[in-house]
């Protein structure tokens, strides 16, 4: 009678566990990161790209969420857009496209991003503009923040084309964080 109740408790043990297991696995998210891009710096940017680009190399999909002063690397300079004053104010104070990003140290009053970007190209690293259109390529989705560009003065037309880029409220970035294993906030 003892090794039949022990033989149904142990049966009962193993469903219990393997369904707190399948709950857990659930629960962790999948293969997926989440990037909360809050820095308008170059170096930060590039950074971003790069995390972004070695998680899809190991098969993980990728949600960029660009915010405050991160939205200025997603302007295009060749686009532009009706604005009101304090808008066209704004615009003229951040950087207009992913050129003019400033480094988050050494500005070197104002060499240090070209000197970065040539030391990056003679050791053949990629440019952030090279990134960018990598993480396009393998399917990295970027989504800004729609209440900084309004704050920024930004609007959608100016920003660059990127495949599928589209302009969300926090609530959207929270739900990408809750479905994501990993987050990183640069």
């Amino acid at each position: 009678m003892s090794n039949t109740a022990t033989a149904t408790d142990l049966q009962q043990a193993i469903e219990q566990l393997t369904a707190r297991v399948d709950a857990l696995e659930q629960s962790a998210g999948n293969g997926r990161l989440a990037i909360g891009v809050m820095s308008g710096n170059l170096d930060t940017t590039i950074a971003a790209f790069i995390i972004a680009l070695g998680a899809v190399a190991y098969d993980m999909e990728v949600d960029m969420f660009f915010t405050f002063w991160a939205t200025a690397a997603l302007r295009d300079p060749r686009k532009s857009a009706r604005k009101g004053f304090l808008d066209k104010m704004f615009g003229c104070m951040l950087p207009r496209c992913s050129h003019a990003l400033p480094l988050s140290k050494m500005q070197m009053a104002g060499i240090g991003p070209k000197m970065i970007r040539s030391v990056m190209k003679s050791r053949g690293v990629k440019s952030l503009e090279q990134l960018m259109r990598e993480a396009a390529e393998f399917g990295v989705r970027i989504h800004v923040c729609e209440m900084s560009m309004g704050v920024m003065g930004l609007k959608e037309e100016e920003m660059i084309d990127y495949p599928g880029i589209d302009y969300v409220g926090v609530g959207s970035f929270i739900q990408m964080i809750s479905e994501s294993k990993q987050v990183l906030f640069l």
